[in-house]
């Protein structure tokens, strides 16, 4: 009898097919084996050591392909480790066709040399292109003399490389510019031909996978721009220069980003300067786990079907459906003696499912597949939409692409320990934002306390100012950004528009997005914790309708850093993976962080979701990081605003607070209430004025170096010093004070 408990049906029937079926990955592996042998085989025959089954195979060759039956062991090897490494490449249909014309037009070439009458006789002799060769040349010697036949086979040789590369003659002869210069006048004529029958576009996308040179030569981008460029750039710094609004400084001292000096046509970088590096998962052994997974809760005495099964690029998930009466909680307390029974660590239970009454057991893959930021971009959800601000997540547990809308979200929370990928998905939203958005509609402000991730980004055209990486220049940045965000509430006031999508569809200047990028907060935190965080918690609060948005990383989830006031002004946060289940519910309120695998491993949680999902984070290399950042430096050079070191001489309260002057705008009806009603805490202040606590602790400072009250006293409330009367006093000095102003 079986100590194991199965559920009926499960493997009773299962057949002995199905216990010896392999996966794909052991299929490819013995194919490209088969081609490997083959090719080996082939080679030898070709010097009569095979035997004589090489013998006929050599002869077989000889008849088929002729003189190109020795490329024939190159090309099997080729295609075997494509076929073992089918993954990691985009194949099409157009490839096979492109390799297939290739070499028919490849033997008719060597065939053509043949009189009509000998094609056949040449071809079994081993001579020329073989019969394959034969093929293509006869028809094209009956009806054509050599030199029309030989220029259509060169023709076709050329379609069948563009199918093979699968990228435009353009960007063919650019890329194999050193082998045409050394055709001679012929390769010189291909060069000058090239670009004038197919010329290359900025904005063209093909699907070139690994080109390490910019889509459009530097050379050709000036000339392309140079007959239209000069007209509308005169007309645009006219009109800015009749607009009171553009060079015109704000009361605080600051002004405002300089308006349309951007080029009038802006090309968005195309997709073929990402690399496409498509890779596939290894689950392991699915059955096999799946009877694990159900004979280990049946020991426990937890009886479970298990369902669908999804096979993601970090995880697999098994979903379970307990029986009835079945506690959630027995099963999530099992994780550990799960992750001994599969030998699989870090393993996440995921209980219930979202939208499903099943529980999900997440068991880390044998192999993790990258994720291209390429891969995501090419979706249909990535295209360009100047009135969102859709970024590339990665790919769930399921496999499916996910997105999200930093518009919506309206700010973003990152936060995982050293090397989990903070700095990477970073990186994805930035290029996420700068394939969807020309500076008109987008701008960036950065801060890298580190001074090694973000100044990448100094030069594009996107900038507000350079990459900031002094402490003190980002508190200036928080407050110049106040006050911005304070100009466009009185734009869309005096407007009558209740966000900046409505105030862009009628206004004859529009208002470009804000993205506000700090990489390190914990460093801020550290140096000008209290003017950090006022300023944040001011701009989370109000900036969402004006086009202004917050993306905030740190690599130390704790509360003196991730402040309770951040977090319930920034709902949408990222996870990755953290040191320990306290770090986990710092950032996302609930545990799981501390389970994830890291490199790009995470947990999203957003203001609409119940429980955090796993995604898999999209990877993007430096030297793509660099490709982009150089194709948007050749087309603009970036307008950086003044003003942020002006704005961060200002005082904190009058930027943080709203006040105009030194002291806070509500210093005067707090004196009031406290001397009134002889009651002076924080939490008066915070009823009675409906004010946030720091902004009433504030105004008891306040008021302390003003001597209305006395010095904090532990727990117990503070002296109030001055009585009506003496408030009455005060009020009368400074109103003679206001009279005597006019007469002087």
């Amino acid at each position: 009898m079986s100590k194991y408990h199965r559920r009926p049906g499960s493997r009773r029937n299962a057949s002995l097919f199905d216990r010896v079926d392999f996966n794909p990955e052991i299929k490819r592996g013995v194919l490209a084996v088969f081609l490997f042998v083959l090719a080996g085989l082939s080679l030898l025959s070709f010097f009569d050591l095979a035997g004589l089954a090489g013998s006929f195979w050599s002869a077989l060759l000889s008849v088929a392909f002729g003189k190109t039956r020795f490329a024939l062991p190159v090309v099997l090897i080729v295609i075997g480790y494509l076929i073992e490494k089918e993954g990691e490449y985009d194949y099409k249909l157009t490839h096979f066709i492109g390799l297939i014309l290739f070499f028919l037009s490849l033997n008719a070439i060597f065939h053509l040399n043949f009189p009509t009458n000998e094609l056949v006789s040449q071809a079994i002799a081993g001579n020329g292109g073989g019969l394959f060769g034969v093929a293509l040349a006869w028809p094209l010697k009956n009806y054509l003399d050599y030199l029309a036949a030989l220029m259509i086979l060169i023709a076709l040789l050329v379609i069948s490389l563009l199918f093979i590369f699968n990228m435009s003659l353009a960007r063919l002869v650019e890329t194999h510019r050193i082998f045409f210069a050394h055709l001679g006048w012929v390769g010189r004529s291909i060069l000058s031909l090239a670009h004038v029958v197919a010329p290359l576009k900025p904005s063209e996308q093909d699907e070139t996978s690994f080109s390490s040179r910019p889509l459009l030569p530097e050379e050709d981008m000036i000339d392309a721009d140079s007959d239209e460029e000069e007209t509308p750039e005169e007309e645009e710094m006219e009109e800015s220069g009749e607009d009171g609004d553009a060079t015109e400084e704000t009361e605080d001292g600051t002004v405002p980003a300089r308006k349309k000096v951007i080029r009038a046509e802006f090309h968005l970088p195309p997709l073929s300067l990402l690399y496409t590096l498509k890779s596939k998962p290894t689950a392991g052994d699915i059955k096999a786990n799946s009877a694990i997974i159900q004979e280990t809760l049946a020991n426990f005495g937890i009886p479970v079907d298990v369902g669908e099964i999804q096979v993601g690029p970090t995880v697999t998930q098994y979903a379970i459906k307990p029986d009835k009466g079945v506690k959630l909680n027995r099963i999530t307390a099992l994780h550990n003696d799960l992750a001994l029974a599969l030998a699989a660590h870090p393993i996440r239970i995921e209980a219930p499912i979202p939208g499903k009454s099943l529980v999900g057991i997440e068991v880390p893959n044998q192999r993790v597949a990258m994720v291209t930021l390429r891969e995501l971009l090419e979706e249909e959800s990535a295209k360009p939409n100047p009135a969102g601000l859709v970024f590339a997540l990665g790919k769930d547990v399921a496999g499916k692409p996910q997105f999200a809308d930093l518009n919506r979200m309206p700010h973003l929370l990152i936060a995982g320990a050293t090397n989990s990928g903070k700095t990477v998905a970073i990186n994805t939203l930035i290029a996420s934002l700068l394939y969807q958005h020309a500076p008109e509609t987008l701008r960036f402000i950065m801060v890298d306390p580190k001074r090694v991730e973000l100044p990448v980004y100094n030069g594009i055209p996107h900038l507000l100012t350079p990459v900031i990486t002094n402490v003190n220049k980002t508190v200036g940045a928080i407050k110049w950004v106040i006050v911005e965000m304070e100009r466009r509430f009185d734009l869309l006031a005096h407007a009558g528009s209740r966000d900046v999508t409505s105030y862009n569809q009628r206004a004859k200047e529009p208002l470009p997005f804000i993205v506000f990028v700090i990489d390190e907060l914990a460093d801020l935190m550290a140096t000008s914790g209290a003017e950090v965080e006022a300023g944040i918690v001011r701009l989370a609060q109000m900036s969402r309708a004006v086009g202004i948005h917050l993306v905030i990383a740190t690599q130390r989830p704790s509360v003196d850093v991730i402040t309770g006031l951040m977090k319930a002004n920034i709902p949408a946060r990222v996870a990755f993976s953290v040191a320990s289940i306290v770090d986990s519910r710092t950032i996302l309120d609930n545990a799981g962080a501390e389970k994830l695998l890291g490199r790009g491993d995470m947990l999203l949680l957003t203001a609409d979701m119940s429980k955090p999902k796993r995604i898999q984070g999209c990877y993007i290399s430096e030297e793509e990081i660099k490709r982009i950042v150089d194709f948007l430096k050749d087309q603009d050079a970036p307008h950086y605003t003044v003003g942020f070191d002006r704005a961060g001489e200002e005082s904190s309260t009058s930027v943080f607070d709203g006040g105009t002057g030194g002291r806070d705008q509500l210093f005067n009806e707090a004196r009031n209430l406290i001397v009134e009603s002889k009651k002076a805490s924080a939490s008066f202040l915070q009823r009675r004025l409906r004010v946030g606590y720091a902004r009433a602790a504030r105004l008891l400072d306040e008021l302390e170096e003003a001597g209305v009250v006395g010095p904090a006293d532990g727990a117990k409330p503070r002296d109030v010093l001055l009585d009506a009367l003496d408030l009455d006093t005060i009020e009368r000095g400074s109103k003679d004070e206001d009279d005597e102003i006019p007469e002087q």
